[in-house]
């Protein structure tokens, strides 16, 4: 079996994160929400969906639902109703329902702060666990997604050939000062700039740092 990928040496890590940082210091998520069950709610329902269709399925919800009663109150055939334009939304309804109903019965409404708890409610995975606990409780948890894993890999800052090996890498490689928001720095990165097909190098701040052989767009 072939080796992973070396990553990139401290120093070059280090450099890329400052510019991250000088960038734009305090990155967000873009998934809206008011409190944390509203965060896990969103974060639940992104799965194989962009953050604004999430945002545009839920802004009405949670002005009616914003609690884990207030959910069961509205049920799940009026759930599905908002959300309906978002992919897998039967499935997900459930699980927002069934997380809801333990959350009421078993931690009085409030939505846990350790990741095994998170992870215990149904539709809740280790990604979704680590985007909560890193924007609401604010961990410096590492949530891989399909924008970090391909990042982390074009680019050696956390090579990996699964997205637990990436999350790994992460936690190892990057700069302590660094991890709070090396999440985000990375998945907007990858959203806006490092995207799948064709990434828009040229505008890329990191260009001269990135190993990444098919670069395409030169500097302006």
């Amino acid at each position: 079996m072939a080796k992973a990928p070396k990553a990139l040496d401290y120093q070059t890590i280090y450099e890329i994160f400052t510019r991250f940082r000088a960038a734009e210091a305090e990155p967000k998520g873009e998934l809206h929400h008011v409190n944390a069950y509203t965060l896990v709610v969103a974060v639940a329902l992104s799965a194989q969906a962009t953050d604004a269709g999430v945002n545009k399925a839920t802004a009405k919800l949670f002005e009616i639902a914003d609690t884990p009663r207030k959910m069961l109150d509205l049920g799940e055939e009026k759930l599905i109703e908002h959300i309906k334009t978002i992919g897998l939304f039967r499935n997900k309804a459930k699980n927002v329902i069934k997380l809801s109903r333990i959350l009421v019965e078993d931690y009085g409404g409030v939505v846990p702060s350790s990741r095994a708890a998170l992870q215990s409610l149904p539709g809740v995975g280790r990604k979704t666990a680590n985007v909560v606990l890193n924007m609401w409780w604010g961990q410096p948890a590492q949530a891989v997604d399909t924008h970090i894993f391909r990042v982390g890999n074009r680019t050696l800052i956390a090579p990996g050939k699964d997205v637990d090996a990436v999350e790994r890498q992460i936690e190892d490689n990057v700069p302590a000062e660094f991890q709070l928001h090396a999440h985000h720095w990375l998945i907007l990165h990858g959203r806006y700039i490092c995207v799948a097909r064709k990434p828009k190098c040229g505008a890329c701040l990191i260009r001269d740092l990135c190993v990444y052989e098919d670069k395409t767009e030169v500097p302006a």
